[in-house]
């Protein structure tokens, strides 16, 4: 039978690559960057679509106001019912 020879990682093999670390500025040029190149790959709403979305957001506040105010005339009607028994 052959011997087998266990290889042992080198420190080499083992180290990470040295990456050089960029300055402040060039940070931020390179971030400003990256995020035009992001920008340029959304597809923006028309204005129909943002009118329409603008719409039912309001309509959704709306109801959701008038809900709100229900819950709230309710439990005042209640509060005042229990103080009326009690007081």
């Amino acid at each position: 039978m052959a011997k087998e020879k266990s290889v042992a990682p080198t420190t080499n093999a083992v180290k990470k690559e040295d990456v050089k670390k960029l300055g402040f500025f060039k940070r931020i040029k390179k971030w400003f960057r990256e995020m035009r190149s992001e920008l340029k790959k959304v597809i923006w709403p028309t204005p129909k679509q943002t009118a329409k979305n603008t719409g039912v957001a309001l309509v959704v506040m709306a109801i959701s106001a008038i809900v709100i105010w229900g819950f709230d005339e309710i439990a005042q009607m209640i509060v005042k019912a229990v103080i009326s028994i009690a007081g």
